[in-house]
């Protein structure tokens, strides 16, 4: 059975695939080095759509209203400008509501697309374009450290990353934020006061990762205009051994945290990368993996939720469970010794 992987990893190639979520233009180019906050692709689009009804309005048929619209399709128009006009006893214009494209005229009716916005795709992570995509956005390459968390609050940065914490468990205060962090990315631990975070926002940081987050904080969380990055889970987690030996022994590197929404479909995460030069060919890290015993893994459901473990035994054929239900497990020794019964789709292995 294929295993999810989460990457704690202090050296590999890193490549991920940046796309507009509509059709725009690409502005980086092959072999271009960027940084994380650089745009590589941008997109106008229209914000919404409105249909002019022409025959109804005119109480005419579609095909009499036809003759007296004055757009085409691919027109730009500015609000105001004559659209439909009925002379006689009785006349009516149609007018341009706001500025905007004509995306249909025809069949008695006009449909416009108004409020054109802009988006702006930028790297997320610096390295360089290996690939172009035209029209949607690139695939971007680097080397450096992977950390991979559980929840992002979908924001990005880049920033000097400062210690807060001396140990796994330990709790970021308030009291810990003071101006010479200002500007920075705070590797702290568990965060149950949402006074944190705000704190934090008015500094302001630019990032903060943790170890774990009290679930009540997570609309507040969400909020923060500073991308947030939850490594292990919700709860009172202390910070799993093998991020916490990466990340304390690279504070003071500049890191990207790219606090993306967790997406099982499209393999999205929230991660963090960390540059490193390097004078030879790193491994790309495999996003799926076989279960096999002596892989270090993770808990995934309580009551041992965010618990590193080692797997020593995929149990034959399907286990019945206390609930009832019978699925393919393995037996997994926890941190302190205890040997527990796990069905696989609880776990992820850690790489």
């Amino acid at each position: 059975m294929l295993a999810p992987v989460t990457h704690f990893l202090p050296l590999t190639t890193i490549v991920r695939k940046r796309l507009l979520p509509v059709k725009g233009k690409v502005v980086a180019r092959l072999n271009q080095r960027v940084i994380a906050t650089e745009v590589v692709a941008e997109a106008h689009y229209a914000r919404e759509y409105v249909l002019l009804d022409v025959a109804r309005t005119f109480g005419i048929s579609p095909l009499a209203a036809d003759r007296l619209i004055r757009c085409k399709a691919g027109e730009e128009l500015t609000e105001g400008t004559l659209i439909a006009e009925k002379k006689g006893l009785f006349s009516k214009t149609m007018r341009a509501p706001s500025d905007g494209r004509v995306i249909i005229a025809g069949n008695g009716q006009v449909l416009m697309e108004v409020g054109e916005t802009s988006l702006e795709l930028r790297a997320g992570m610096p390295g360089i374009v290996t690939e172009v995509i035209p029209d949607w956005g690139v695939v971007i390459q680097t080397t450096g450290v992977l950390i991979q968390g559980v929840w992002g609050n979908g924001r990005m940065d880049t920033g000097l990353m400062l210690p807060l914490l001396e140990k796994p468990a330990d709790v970021l205060t308030a009291a810990q934020l003071d101006v010479s962090l200002r500007g920075s990315v705070l590797l702290a631990g568990h965060c149950r006061d949402g006074e944190v975070l705000r704190a934090a926002a008015e500094l302001p940081v630019r990032g903060l990762i943790l170890s774990s987050l009290m679930p009540s904080l997570l609309p507040l969380a969400a909020q923060m205009r500073y991308p947030i990055l939850v490594i292990d889970g919700f709860g009172n987690l202390p910070m799993n051994p093998s991020a916490f030996k990466i990340l304390s022994t690279n504070v003071k590197r500049e890191v990207t945290i790219r606090a993306e929404t967790y997406d099982r479909y499209t393999g999205t995460r929230p991660e963090l990368v960390i540059p490193l030069p390097v004078n030879q060919e790193v491994p790309v890290a495999p996003d799926l993996a076989t279960f096999a015993p002596e892989q270090q893994v993770r808990l995934r459901r309580a009551p041992h939720v965010g618990e590193i473990a080692t797997l020593t035994r995929l149990l034959p054929g399907s286990t019945v469970l206390p609930v009832g239900l019978r699925v393919p497990a393995a037996e997994v020794r926890l941190q302190n010794g205890e040997q527990i019964i796990v069905p696989l789709v609880n776990l992820e292995v850690i790489a």
